[in-house]
């Protein structure tokens, strides 16, 4: 592993090339034809066995055979968004963007892959998944992980391991945590209903806007008053829709919103404190459905892997440049993989120094791409070690 670090950023220019044509030609989930097209070549220069069309667009590249089995997971899938940046290697592709570092993911991966492929492993195999669509669902609300798990991608699959861009931490900078760090992520949607009548006569109708206006006071009290102050949830209405006209009593209010929890008791009691709040209608003359749909489980990172992960990112980058945070109300699918395997997602900093942050899913994200190395050298080392540890045994 000596010179790893070094060894990666020698691939400086090659990895802002490929980071730089991904992020020119954004796709979005389970549209990324030309991203896994691009992977795919990538890999099969280096010699690695690769399948394609896995989860209906993603890549899965295999280096070495047998076990231990370590898995190297990247997403594709870019985002809605019209890109503001005014640089030469912005989205050409209108109204959609690699606003969420995505195509750095790629570009990390793919550089991990080069460094493996210099000495393959004598033991066990790496295998490496680039993954569609992180960011949504299809019609049946199955995203990119649920996919390609689906399709064997897991199969025979010890450990999994992923990261994240973010502008919270400088680039030279990864971060680690140990148990849950990203939320488990649900939707919900209500709906109330009371009388129409004319707004001069409120009497004669039950206004379904009062109703509701109830509803999201009500919804309030369930993470203040119902969770406990040690643990962590959150309860967001984000759609509230009603009403035809100025001058007529609403008969119905629909709401959308999202919960977040991360344990299954805080998710059951926020679910069922969302029926709660729904109820107070019934004795003001309403009436009420709710659907709640689960989505992303608890991202959950097992602590023997992420202190291997972490150790590995220690002995290439040195003891500085590793930080330990703080669990986010933010989800991700790379849960349906560790559910598979054990797991470990980290952060890998992109933010230039002097630079303010740059949120994701604006118009304006960008990186510092000096980053890039340092992924790639850290998701490479997490595979050595973890070879040479669980070989051993």
């Amino acid at each position: 592993m000596e010179g790893l670090l070094q060894r990666a950023q020698a691939l400086q220019e090659t990895l802002r090339e490929i980071r730089r044509k991904v992020h020119q030609h954004p796709e979005l989930g389970f549209q990324e034809v030309e991203t896994a097209r691009l992977a795919a070549e990538h890999l099969r220069r280096l010699g690695l066995e690769v399948r394609e069309g896995v989860g209906r667009t993603g890549v899965v590249g295999t280096l070495g055979s047998g076990r231990p089995c370590i898995a190297l997971r990247a997403d594709m899938d870019a985002l809605p968004i019209q890109e503001g940046n005014e640089v030469p290697y912005a989205s050409r592709r209108p109204g959609v963007m690699h606003a969420c570092g995505h195509d750095a993911h790629v570009a990390c991966l793919l550089g991990a892959a080069m460094l493996l492929a210099e000495a393959p492993p004598a033991q066990g195999q790496v295998r490496f998944l680039f993954q569609p669509c992180e960011e949504g669902g299809d019609a049946e609300g199955k995203s990119g992980a649920v996919r390609m798990v689906e399709d064997g991608a897991m199969e025979g699959v010890d450990a999994v391991v992923g990261l994240h861009v973010t502008s919270e931490l400088e680039r030279g900078q990864v971060g680690f945590r140990a148990g849950p760090l990203m939320a488990a992520a649900d939707r919900f949607v209500a709906t109330v209903r009371g009388r129409a009548a004319h707004a001069a006569y409120p009497h004669r109708g039950v206004d379904a806007i009062v109703l509701a206006a109830q509803v999201v006071l009500a919804i309030q009290t369930v993470v203040s008053r119902r969770l406990s102050p040690m643990d962590h949830g959150v309860i967001t209405v984000g759609v509230i829709q009603g009403g035809v006209r100025s001058n007529v009593v609403a008969d119905e209010v629909r709401m959308e919103g999202t919960i977040r929890s991360f344990t299954p008791e805080v998710r059951s009691l926020l679910a069922a404190g969302l029926q709660d709040a729904c109820r107070i209608v019934e004795p003001l003359g309403g009436s009420w459905d709710l659907q709640v749909v689960e989505g992303f489980p608890v991202t959950w990172n097992d602590p023997a892997l992420t202190a291997l992960v972490r150790a590995a990112a220690v002995e290439a980058l040195g003891e500085e440049h590793v930080q330990e945070i703080s669990p986010e109300m933010g989800s991700e699918d790379f849960s349906f993989l560790a559910q598979r395997a054990p797991g470990c997602y980290f952060y890998l900093g992109t933010r230039a120094p002097g630079e303010p942050p740059r949120p994701a899913h604006s118009p304006t994200f960008d990186i510092d791409e000096a980053a890039l190395p340092v992924g790639a050298a850290v998701l490479a080392a997490a595979a050595l070690r973890f070879l040479a540890e669980r070989g051993a045994g």
